[in-house]
């Protein structure tokens, strides 16, 4: 069975340059040309911040990037929603795919330092999920679990943007197992460890609780634009 490996500083550090990026994770990344990525340095989102973020480089494909697939047929997969909702529930796979369903072509983030521009994805917004389980005003934050004790956290303003779902598959295809099938956590504006893959539950919480690589030193808020990546020592 695949665990999980944090990434450490200076395994951080040692992944910024070269064409070809080692980042101390299963998974090689293709930079782009320098001068395809000065071109989309100048390439601004609607929000008026670039399309590649400060210290980012643009990268043509993603691979594996680790972590602990959970073990059983995707066709058995639940999520459990709990916490402070006036509905909990535990969703089954045809549960979730009866759900409103959502296109979404996005850039995404990687904390060392590749983003993938113009990923395309597919599944249910997290305001959807939200709505169904009817989650309480008290509650202030969402964590995301997974397999082998994996968790993230996001507040729950950031859950609310349109651009946050539960995706099932990825670039017209169905989600690969390595990319966190059958269904993951895209959290398109943070450090793509907030994006937790095979996804088994969600929790509404009145009080942060800091995820596994927030918990190790990682950034808790994870902006791309403001680049907080580790939190001060």
């Amino acid at each position: 069975m695949e665990t999980q490996k944090k990434l450490t500083r200076r395994e951080f550090m040692s992944a910024a340059g070269g064409t070809v990026v080692s980042i101390g994770l299963p998974g090689v990344f293709i930079k782009m040309m320098d001068s395809d990525n000065r071109a989309y340095a100048e390439d601004l989102r609607p929000d008026g911040r670039p399309r590649v973020p400060p210290g980012q480089r643009a990268v043509r494909r993603i691979r594996d990037m680790g972590g602990t697939r959970p073990k059983g047929k995707p066709a058995d997969w639940k999520l459990q929603i709990q916490g402070e909702v006036q509905t909990p529930m535990t969703l089954s796979l045809k549960d979730f795919m009866a759900l409103e369903q959502v296109d979404l072509n996005c850039d995404v983030h990687c904390v060392t330092g590749w983003t993938l521009l113009d990923s395309k994805w597919r599944g249910v917004r997290m305001q959807t999920i939200m709505d169904l389980v009817q989650v309480k005003d008290k509650a202030g934050f969402v964590l995301f679990d997974g397999p082998g004790n994996y968790s993230s956290n996001i507040p729950i303003a950031e859950a609310r943007k349109e651009n946050v779902i539960l995706a099932h598959a990825f670039m017209d295809k169905k989600l690969p197992a390595a990319h966190g099938a059958p269904v993951r956590g895209l959290v398109p504006d943070r450090y793509f460890y907030k994006s937790v893959k095979w996804v088994n539950g969600i929790r509404f919480s009145v009080e942060d609780e800091p995820g596994y690589y927030e918990s190790g030193g990682y950034s808790n808020s994870a902006d791309p634009w403001k680049e907080e990546r580790f939190d001060p020592v």
